[in-house]
C-alpha cells in the first residue's frame, strides 16, 4: 500500500489509509488521511464498500478476501500479478492488467 500511496502523492493525489489497528500513526508516510478502524482484517469489507473499483496487486489472503467481497458486491476488480480466481470452474471476472499504466486505464473505463 505504501507504493500505491507514494505513486498517488507523486501525481498530487489525496491518499487515504484505512488501517486495521487503532493508531493513525501506523499509516505509511504517504497517507494524507489515516482512518484507524481497530477492525483488524474486517477492515477489508470497509475498503471494498468504500471503493468504486479495486486494484488487486500481488497480495496474500487479505487481498483474496477483498477480491471476493468486491466480486460478491458486483464491483470491478483489476488484477496486477494477483490471484487467479474461478468459481465453479468459471472465471470470477477479475480484469487482468500487465502493468500499472494499463491498470489505471482499465479503472477509468
Amino acid at each position: 500500500m505504501e507504493a500505491a500511496c507514494r505513486g498517488a502523492k507523486s501525481a498530487s493525489g489525496l491518499t487515504i489509509g484505512i488501517l486495521p489497528g487503532t493508531a493513525r500513526s501506523d499509516a505509511n508516510p504517504f497517507v494524507d488521511v489515516a482512518i484507524a478502524t481497530g477492525l483488524g482484517e474486517a477492515r477489508n469489507v470497509v475498503i471494498v464498500r468504500t471503493a468504486d473499483v479495486l486494484v488487486a496487486v500481488g497480495g496474500g489472503f487479505g487481498t483474496l478476501s477483498e477480491i471476493g467481497h468486491a466480486r460478491r458486491l458486483g464491483k470491478r476488480v483489476v488484477g496486477l500479478d494477483t490471484w487467479e480466481v474461478s468459481l465453479g470452474g468459471r472465471d470470477a471476472g477479475i480484469l487482468r492488467a500487465s502493468n500499472p499504466e494499463q491498470a489505471v486505464r482499465m479503472l477509468l473505463e
